[in-house]
């Protein structure tokens, strides 16, 4: 039984700097960050994004110099995303096969760079690849056709491993992808190429300024509700994870961050294994918001939110402020 005050003063040990930091539960470091970064076309362009301030598309070049910066602050592993170019977008997403599309390019010049010095992991979805905007190949009735669309994930799965890259992030939702992309992988040599599933990802609000990233915002039909998940679900997502860890992924996501905070911290104690947090582009916007308006500092709310993903048991958060995060931690 814990003593009574004032045999117990809880306050005596946050009365001093060094008594706090003894103390601490949870620490964050550069080295629990991925840093997302979108690619595009061209050479020596940096596009800045209007909702996204601070934030830019790179094009290849650029991606690179954004590489040999995160090993330099401690970042382990970048996320890439591609802004493709409206004429090489299809109703089909056949761009996302190409073997030498902008995402693949990246990848090895990234690897060309760097080297095994940092982690890339890449995105899994036709969305960044379709005329229509959606994750998926669409029916005559609008409907994301779920089997049709796995067949696609897997062969653009095995286009950027082969490139080069590190993990394969699908952001699909699509039923039984995560253990069609695992066969595919073991059956063509990629044995060590990991899978980080986007299990329990919601049909949220907070995606808009991403959509403007990738070039996507203006052409979405409809909207993904079929396969995204409901925001008023929990025990789905705890299923959702379940399949896709037997299915072969060796960590999970969930996405947004901070809104879905509780379901991390389910998903954490059900299945102890890695589980990571998207602190997704409209998190970034508020917070760049409030900072804008003079309603909060950045740098304490930057790492003040990261620290809540730490506390929730992530292992790591995807952010787009993870460079300015490392420079503040490494400082």
């Amino acid at each position: 039984m814990i003593a009574s005050y004032p045999q117990a003063r809880l306050r005596r040990t946050r009365a001093t700097a060094w008594s706090r930091a003894l103390h601490r539960e949870v620490l964050i470091t550069p080295a629990d960050l991925i840093w997302p970064l979108f690619v595009t076309e061209g050479s020596g362009v940096e596009a800045p994004i209007a909702s996204l301030p601070g934030v830019s598309r790179w094009s290849v070049d650029g991606i690179v110099a954004r590489a040999r910066e995160a090993v330099d602050l401690g970042i382990p592993c970048l996320a890439l995303f591609p802004n493709t170019q409206a004429e090489r977008r299809s109703d089909d997403g056949a761009e996302a096969l190409n073997p030498d599309n902008l995402m693949c390019r990246a990848i090895r010049a990234i690897r060309d760079a760097c080297g095994d010095t940092i982690g890339i992991l890449t995105d899994v979805a036709l969305d960044p690849y379709t005329s229509h905007g959606q994750d998926g190949l669409v029916n005559a009735a609008g409907y994301v056709e779920n089997d049709a669309t796995v067949e696609v994930l897997v062969g653009q799965s095995l286009n950027q491993a082969a490139a080069g890259a590190d993990i394969i992030a699908p952001s699909d939702m699509m039923d039984g992808r995560i253990g069609a992309i695992r066969d595919a992988l073991e059956s063509h040599g990629h044995v060590n190429v990991q899978i980080m599933s986007y299990a329990a990802k919601y049909a949220s609000a907070f995606y808009g300024p991403f959509r403007d990233a990738v070039g996507s915002r203006g052409l979405l039909k409809g909207d993904k509700k079929t396969y995204q998940m409901d925001p008023g679900n929990a025990e789905e997502a705890l299923r959702e994870v379940e399949l896709d860890l037997a299915e072969g992924a060796d960590s999970v996501m969930v996405k947004p961050g901070l809104p879905y905070l509780d379901i991390a911290v389910r998903v954490k104690e059900a299945f102890g294994v890695p589980v990571f947090a998207y602190q997704v582009s409209g998190e970034y916007a508020m917070i760049e918001a409030a900072v804008a308006a003079g309603a909060g500092e950045r740098d304490a709310l930057v790492l003040e939110t990261l620290l809540a993903f730490k506390r929730a048991g992530c292992s790591g958060v995807l952010t787009y402020h993870a460079a300015h995060a490392a420079r503040l931690l490494g400082a």
